[in-house]
């Protein structure tokens, strides 16, 4: 179990550092609107980003 813990988390790690490896100024961009998000809408935006990793997690296990 904690080997599938530390792979899940090395591969969130591999995949959060892709964009920032590619496209730095992007980042830089979606990070300043972002921050004119107001909460509710980044709230939403990580509880659809939750159900999604579950409803994937769901199918590969």
């Amino acid at each position: 179990m904690w080997n599938d813990l530390w792979a899940a988390l090395a591969l969130m790690l591999i995949i959060e550092g892709i964009v920032p490896f590619l496209s730095p100024d992007g980042m830089r961009r979606m990070l300043a609107s972002v921050a004119q998000m107001d909460d509710r809408s980044i709230r939403t935006a990580g509880f659809i980003s939750m159900l999604g990793g579950v409803g994937l997690l769901y199918l590969v296990r």
